[in-house]
Formats: structure tokens, C-alpha cells, sequence
């Protein structure tokens, strides 16, 4: 008799990575076709939140000062970003964690970063027209001139809305979804009322403006700021090395939470 000679399994190959810019193209057509259809939702809450805080803050003050009027204006741009940041972008992915999609993603045959990249890629886009929304919304409301510092403006835009997003998605990563969503909303309250954003820093007590100095909301204030009213506030390199240090923390934390296993 003759011996049966048992084959080995043929191994089955993975799926080939798709190269870097394909699968980010992919990525950004995928995110874009999933947070579509958000857009003008997005765009009506930019205007209603511009249109609360810079007129309806303004309604607490009595007979507001053209100064007061110009700190809370330049104020109102950094409190969408961080919202739709800490909020929009939080829920967003958190929702994605419960649906499987987030899952799905991760599993695809591209980086992993990626995946957060394309992401970021379209709430920025999402994100910097509040900016714009914001400074009309104050000229009809005031009436005060503006004095840009164009490239200040963008960098500082961009560099807001990249923070607030990666701090948002950070959190969404790390925390289960129900915790992600109350850790979230609490963050916008401490932004909106506690933070030296669209009111000046000495009006709080010295430890309070001093852990402020290194947490990215008022820097971020200030440095938007800055690059709408140039003449009036300088920019200061300090508030760019935190938002920037900030920006990096998140963006780690998302990273590694993308790539680990599992």
C-alpha cells in the first residue's frame, strides 16, 4: 500500500496595501460621501452659533463698548471651532465605534493614520468657513473695522480647528462612547463660560488665568485674535508653541489608539 503524503495548506496571502495617496483618495471619497450629507446642518449650526454667542452675549452686557464688542467677536470664531471639534467630530466618531464602521475602517488594507487624516481632511473643511461666518455675523451686528493679518489668520485658523478636531477625535478613541459624549459636553461648557475666550483673562483670578495659559483655548482665541484685529493685539509665540504642543499630544494619542491592535 501506498502512503498518503498529506499537503500543507496553501497560505493565504493578505490583501495588498494600497499605496499612501490612493488610499487616502479612497479615504477622503468615503468620508466625504458619509459626512455629506451633514453639510448644510453644519453650515445652519456655524451661522445660529455665531449669531447666539457674538449677539446674544453681547445681550448680557449692557450698553457694550466698541472694545468689549471687538473681544467678544474675535472670541465667537474660536468657540465654533471648538465646539464642532470637541462635539461634532467626538460624535461623529464615536457614533462610527458603535455602528462598526469605525471597525471596518480600521481593517481596510491602507495605514491606519489614514484613516484619521482623511477624517481631519474634511472637518477642516467643514470647520474654517465659521471663521468667515463669524466676522460677517459681527460687522452687521457692530459695525467695527477689522485690521487682518492675513497669514496669521489662516495659520491660526487652521491650526484651531486641527487642534480642536484632534482633541475630539482623541477623546472619541480613548473613551467609551457614552463617557466620550459627557466628557465632550462638559469641555464646550468649560469653553463657552469659564474660559478667557470671549471675555478677558483678568477678570479670573490669577490661578485660574495661569491654567489657562497652558490649556489650547485661550491661546487659540488669541492668536485668531490677533490676526483679525493685528493692530490692537500682537501675536505671541507662546500661544503658538502651546496650540501647537496640544495639537501634537492629540493627534499621538489618536495615532497610537488607530494602530494598536485589536
Amino acid at each position: 500500500m501506498s502512503e498518503q503524503t498529506t499537503l500543507p495548506a496553501p497560505k493565504t496571502a493578505p490583501p495588498p496595501r494600497a499605496g499612501f495617496w490612493v488610499g487616502y483618495a479612497t479615504l477622503l471619497r468615503w468620508t466625504m460621501a458619509q459626512t455629506g450629507s451633514m453639510l448644510p446642518f453644519v453650515i445652519v449650526v456655524q451661522a445660529v452659533l455665531a449669531a447666539g454667542i457674538i449677539i446674544g452675549f453681547g445681550l448680557l452686557i449692557p450698553d457694550i463698548d466698541t472694545a468689549s464688542a471687538q473681544f467678544l467677536s474675535t472670541g465667537a470664531p474660536t468657540v465654533i471651532l471648538m465646539i464642532i471639534g470637541l462635539v461634532m467630530v467626538a460624535t461623529g466618531v464615536a457614533q462610527a465605534r458603535t455602528s462598526g464602521t469605525f471597525t471596518y475602517l480600521r481593517a481596510l488594507p491602507v495605514p491606519r493614520p489614514l484613516v484619521l487624516a482623511a477624517d481631519l481632511t474634511v472637518w477642516l473643511a467643514v470647520m474654517l468657513p465659521s471663521v468667515a461666518v463669524a466676522v460677517i455675523v459681527a460687522q452687521l451686528r457692530y459695525g467695527f473695522s477689522y485690521s487682518f493679518d492675513w497669514p496669521l489668520l489662516v495659520t491660526a485658523s487652521v491650526l484651531t480647528a486641527l487642534t480642536a478636531s484632534a482633541i475630539g477625535y482623541a477623546i472619541a478613541v480613548t473613551l467609551p462612547p457614552l463617557l466620550t459624549q459627557l466628557v465632550t459636553q462638559v469641555l464646550v461648557f468649560f469653553v463657552m463660560l469659564f474660559s478667557p475666550v470671549t471675555f478677558p483673562a483678568n477678570r479670573l483670578p490669577e490661578w485660574f488665568q495661569a491654567v489657562h495659559d497652558v490649556l489650547p483655548f485661550r491661546p487659540a482665541a488669541d492668536l485668531i485674535r490677533s490676526g483679525l484685529l493685528s493692530d490692537a493685539y500682537p501675536m505671541s509665540t507662546r500661544d503658538l508653541v502651546v496650540l501647537l504642543v496640544w495639537c501634537a499630544l492629540a493627534l499621538v494619542v489618536s495615532i497610537r489608539a488607530m494602530v494598536r491592535r485589536g
